[in-house]
């Protein structure tokens, strides 16, 4: 028999990275990217969040506290994506 629980941690992770990876797109580059890399971007902001916040001693509780600092996290990737891809936007 397959233990479901397990796996309720991991969808919600996922959820909640696909929301900030796609509010942090949307914000920096004025819409989504995508499904599959607005999760991306938000787990890896996700986990860049959490160390942050974890070496700032900053505790986090509940839905809208983790989706604040994927958020973040998702933010800062996006920012040093943009920084190092070198693309220019003509006015």
């Amino acid at each position: 028999m397959i233990d479901w629980h397990g796996y309720h941690g991991v969808v919600w992770f996922l959820m909640v990275g696909g929301l900030a990876g796609w509010l942090a797109s949307v914000v920096v580059t004025g819409g989504g990217m995508g499904i599959l890399a607005d999760i991306a971007v938000g787990v890896a902001g996700a986990v860049l969040g959490g160390f942050l916040a974890n070496s700032l001693n900053w505790y986090v509780y509940g839905f809208w506290g983790v989706l604040g600092v994927s958020f973040l996290g998702a933010l800062i990737l996006l920012a040093l994506f943009r920084g190092f891809s070198g693309r220019r936007q003509r006015a």
